[in-house]
């Protein structure tokens, strides 16, 4: 299983009723945040989820709105006693970024671990989740995130037998365990069947529409993509500022066809973006106009 919560879908300035950008990802007990905006902690709070158990914060880039809550965040980490390592994603310049933050949050007890992307395409896997970055087009480097949660073959009685591999063996090869038996190695795929779909969702803000996007989005559980514009004659100012308008990220939907898409990351000027919701659904139906604190709670395929 694996929960969403779309924390903040503020671009550019909070509002009274929409914090800046961040989504917070939860499987096994491991936490994983896309961006943290000012106001994370607030929309946190509200939610009644915990920041203690966040293992990863994965960022876009480096614009104030997508990372400025980060300080804060560490902090109450660390008033709350944490001392597990906590790995931070972005592109490069992370640590000289996250160094001059701490200016003002200087002692931790916990290690900051920094992972720097700079290629076109970056894959990291850590716990449960497997990380894909990939570079989209902002007028800074700028990366979108798909997390994805695997899921393995069923066990198959029959392979493990026509192996040969003694009982025993079968619930740790089941768990991904590798084991030395005398002279053989018996791994996983020795005992299980085709890998089963897993989950995904894909996360993008602040680009322009480019094919990279739809490639990572194909048949997502979520899709969460930037709607800076909702109004029309805004193409323009999108193409001048790299962003997106609520039509090109539903043409980029179309294409790569998510179970739903949640548009996020609006302008400060789109005070009702619901207001274009009915248009955008006639290019790709399966459209949300997101609001702070929407959860989402996916679970695997029944198989």
């Amino acid at each position: 299983m694996l929960d969403i919560c779309l924390l903040g879908t503020g671009g550019m300035m909070p509002l009274p009723y929409r914090w800046l950008t961040a989504m917070m990802a939860r499987c096994g007990g491991s936490d994983l945040l896309i961006d943290c905006g000012e106001g994370t902690q607030i929309a946190l709070k509200e939610k009644g989820w915990s920041p203690k158990p966040i293992d990863i914060i994965c960022f876009t880039h480096y614009h104030a709105d997508h990372i400025s809550g980060l300080p804060g965040l560490l902090l109450t980490m660390g008033n709350a006693e944490r001392t597990e390592p906590l790995t931070l994603i972005g592109p490069k310049g992370l640590e000289r970024v996250v160094s001059a933050l701490r200016t003002i949050a200087p002692e931790l007890p916990f290690e900051l671990k920094f992972i720097e992307l700079d290629q076109l395409r970056e894959q990291v896997k850590i716990g449960p989740y497997v990380i894909d970055a990939y570079r989209v087009n902002h007028n800074v480097v700028c990366y979108g995130y798909s997390i994805s949660i695997p899921r393995t073959g069923r066990f198959d009685v029959d392979r493990a037998n026509a192996a040969g591999i003694p009982q025993k063996f079968w619930s740790r090869l089941q768990k991904g365990e590798t084991i030395e038996e005398g002279e053989r190695t018996l791994t996983p795929d020795m005992v299980l069947g085709p890998d089963r779909r897993g989950l995904k969702v894909t996360y993008c803000t602040d680009t322009r529409p480019v094919p990279v996007i739809a490639e990572y989005a194909k048949e997502a559980d979520l899709f969460i993509c930037e709607g800076m514009y909702g109004e029309e004659g805004k193409e323009a100012k999108a193409r001048e500022y790299k962003h997106m308008t609520f039509y090109e990220a539903a043409r980029l939907a179309k294409e790569a066809q998510p179970k739903q898409m949640w548009l996020t990351h609006y302008s400060p000027s789109l005070t009702r973006p619901e207001e274009y919701l009915e248009k955008v659904r006639e290019i790709f139906p399966r459209t949300k106009v997101a609001k702070d604190a929407w959860t989402l709670e996916l679970e695997f395929d029944e198989e």
